[in-house]
């Protein structure tokens, strides 16, 4: 697997220039822009930050309520982040700015996106932070899917849970809103580095759903 996504980097690698590392300025920029907006209208509170590994590969796992999650993670942690994000948040322009302002690296759903995991962990395997989204989507059957725990496993990074509070009342289907927007840092899930597996990635990734349901 690591060596079928190692060749599949290097094919599109005259596509991704400047990818890996990703523009810290523009991160910054943009971080400095919106973070300030998120604090300023939701009263952002955040717990835990000495939870988060100040440096070296960390896997950030949040839940997923809306389409703020991004961008209030974002304001919240002052790493800069890699987030993985579906595609189609692409097709508008001014997200797509955003997203690619955030670090974002898009994944094409449903089909075994090798080439976007594939760069997920080459920046781990670069000393990154990345976020991904265990239950993928906001809306549907918001199963916990084995993305992050997959990661943590392929490249030893450690698994940290987040708990995003109130953002789904700030920003969803027919309701707009300004809660106050809580955010809670768990402990580290340390992660020994091993051949993927699916049933150890299950296994990590229901670890990781109770971890980040049980902060409040």
């Amino acid at each position: 697997m690591e060596s079928l996504m190692d060749t599949l980097v290097e094919r599109r690698t005259h596509n991704n220039a400047g990818l890996l590392p990703f523009s810290a300025p523009t991160y910054v920029q943009a971080r400095c822009f919106f973070g300030g907006l998120v604090r300023a209208m939701y009263r952002l509170e955040v717990v835990g930050t000495d939870h988060l590994p100040v440096t070296g590969p960390v896997v950030i796992a949040p839940n997923h309520d809306s389409l703020l999650d991004g961008i209030v993670l974002g304001a919240a942690i002052s790493r800069e982040l890699r987030f993985l994000a579906k595609a189609e948040l692409w097709r508008s322009r001014l997200l797509a700015r955003v997203l690619d302002g955030l670090g974002a690296i898009g994944i094409t759903r449903n089909c075994g996106d090798q080439l976007a995991l594939a760069r997920m962990r080459q920046a781990l395997e670069t000393g990154q932070a990345v976020a991904i989204f265990p239950q993928g989507a906001i809306y549907g059957d918001r199963v916990w899917h084995r993305g992050a725990a997959r990661m943590a496993l392929v490249t030893g990074a450690p698994l940290v849970p987040v708990r995003l509070i109130g953002t789904a009342q700030a920003l969803s289907r027919g309701r707009i809103g300004l809660p106050r927007l809580r955010i809670i840092i768990g402990e580290p899930i340390e992660v020994s580095r091993a051949p993927e597996e699916p049933d150890a990635a299950t296994k990590l990734t229901e670890r990781l759903r109770v971890a980040v349901e049980s902060l409040a």
